[in-house]
């Protein structure tokens, strides 16, 4: 059987990845052009207040993009093109020949809307387009509007979070804020080298954040007043948002006492025992979270990573440099027991978990709706998928657990957990397989046909719930 191009669908055309006209008319008519509220990435503060202007495609697409390392380490491509010292040009062809072999891999969809949405470049990236698509992208970076902020502003970003350390002088914020910006950015609080008190830099960090705060950590009760200090001084730079990595949330008993002893064994340099750490961790989470919850501050919990799997390449490129994976921790009697603990004395603040592992979405479907007290609408969020799953099969599932177990139109939507300028496209991603999804159950007859309330819902869940949830 002969197959014409007649048959198939155009690659990436207007109505890529939506398949009913309900689908075209939601997301065109209704997402497509909302504003994109950011809550969570690791764009770099400096870059976003300095407006800084690269050099080339590479620095801005490649640097730090441990997705697309992945893919080129699993082609064979020496490590001196991904994160050593070729040149720039060098490691964009070696990306252009490994884009033709990432089908079906979300790279191969994201990588040509970021060159669609921001270059105009339709060609397919690869070894025959790659010189030409290389000049191109490089000049059009070197024209005005694709600094950092012109990059935000073409996929039309009012607010970034960025993930910023307890330490942090927060002088890049402070900097552009005072330029009166279209485009809002704001600190987030993520006290995680505080919590892990296993990891042998800990001590070194300790005495780091008590220079950051001013105040001498002698013991544990210093240690909360210096993250009550800088949690303080973060609020007063516009925080509102904190955020944890962790594997898993502990919710082991202790007591004050506890945790002093441990603390203290910590500082003079004897090892602690596994129960020891966990019941470190409880307690520092339980305190941080009334904290929050006093400040009125959202919770972020990212739960399920499996970090730092090879030890020779971590020793060798250090941490975040692709070698980590999905876990397969037990979440649910810890996380619950945690949030209930908090709930008990009235200090859970606003909270949005986020799943690593398919296996838990249903796991934190449910478990938002255990706390959802009625004083907030939608006040525990089950997060959009994110890190490996943050493509198309991974973001329908986290969405249809949330439907059958929850208000999928409570949901405040997606975000980028990104390091690159040229990552929101991810947005439109998410938008359009929100309509779709939407668009298909009134195909078949799931849902009625009313395209202003169900219009009205994919606005909210795009931008409206976020702008209310976190009241930037």
């Amino acid at each position: 059987m002969q197959l014409n191009i007649q048959d198939t669908k155009p690659f990436l055309d207007e109505d890529f990845l939506l398949d009913n006209r309900m689908a075209q008319v939601l997301y065109h008519d209704y997402a497509k052009n909302q504003p994109i509220i950011d809550y969570h990435n690791h764009l770099p503060p400096d870059e976003i207040a300095q407006n800084k202007v690269f050099d080339n495609i590479t620095q801005v697409w490649l640097y730090g993009d441990h997705y697309k390392w992945r893919a080129m380490r699993t082609m064979g491509v020496d490590e001196r093109y991904i994160t050593g010292d070729a040149t720039d040009k060098e490691k964009f062809l070696k990306w252009a020949e490994t884009v033709p072999f990432t089908i079906r891999n979300p790279l191969f969809h994201w990588t040509h809307l970021e060159l669609k949405r921001y270059f105009g470049i339709v060609d397919l990236l690869n070894p025959q387009t790659a010189e030409r698509i290389y000049e191109q992208c490089n000049a059009q970076l070197a024209s005005e509007g694709y600094s950092t902020q012109g990059l935000l502003a073409k996929m039309n970003v009012d607010t970034v979070c960025s993930t910023d350390d307890p330490i942090d002088s927060l002088e890049h914020h402070q900097a552009h804020r005072a330029t009166d910006p279209n485009i809002k950015m704001y600190p987030a609080f993520r006290p995680d080298k505080a919590i892990l008190i296993n990891t042998d830099t800990y001590n070194a960090y300790i005495d780091k954040l008590s220079q950051a705060a001013g105040i001498d950590i002698n013991n544990y009760q210093d240690l909360l007043a210096a993250l009550q200090n800088r949690i303080n001084f973060f609020d007063s730079q516009g925080c509102r948002v904190s955020d944890h990595g962790l594997n898993k949330v502990f919710s082991v008993p202790f007591t004050e006492q506890q945790l002093s002893a441990i603390f203290d064994k910590k500082r003079i340099g004897q090892a602690l025992s596994e129960a020891e750490v966990q019941t470190f961790m409880s307690g520092l989470m339980y305190e941080l979270g009334k904290m929050y919850a006093d400040k009125g501050w959202i919770m972020q919990l990212h739960l399920g990573a499996l970090r730092n799997n090879s030890q020779r390449m971590l020793q060798k490129l250090g941490p975040d440099t692709g070698f980590d994976s999905i876990g397969d921790y037990a979440q649910a009697e810890d996380l619950a027991a945690f949030l209930n603990g908090l709930d008990t004395v009235d200090k859970l603040p606003k909270t949005v978990l986020y799943n690593l592992n398919p296996r838990d979405n249903e796991v934190m479907a449910t478990m938002i709706g255990n706390f959802n007290d009625g004083s907030v609408r939608g006040k525990m969020q089950f997060g959009s998928a994110w890190w490996f799953l943050d493509q198309k099969d991974g973001m329908e599932k986290q969405m249809n657990a949330l439907s059958n177990m929850g208000l999928l139109s409570c949901f405040i939507g997606m975000l980028t957990d990104s390091r690159s300028f040229l990552s929101f496209p991810r947005h439109e991603y998410f938008r359009r397989l929100l309509c779709n999804m939407i668009g298909k159950d009134v195909h078949n007859g799931e849902l009625p046909y009313d395209e202003k309330w169900l219009g009205g819902i994919v606005n909210d869940i795009c931008y409206f719930n976020a702008k209310n949830y976190f009241n930037f």
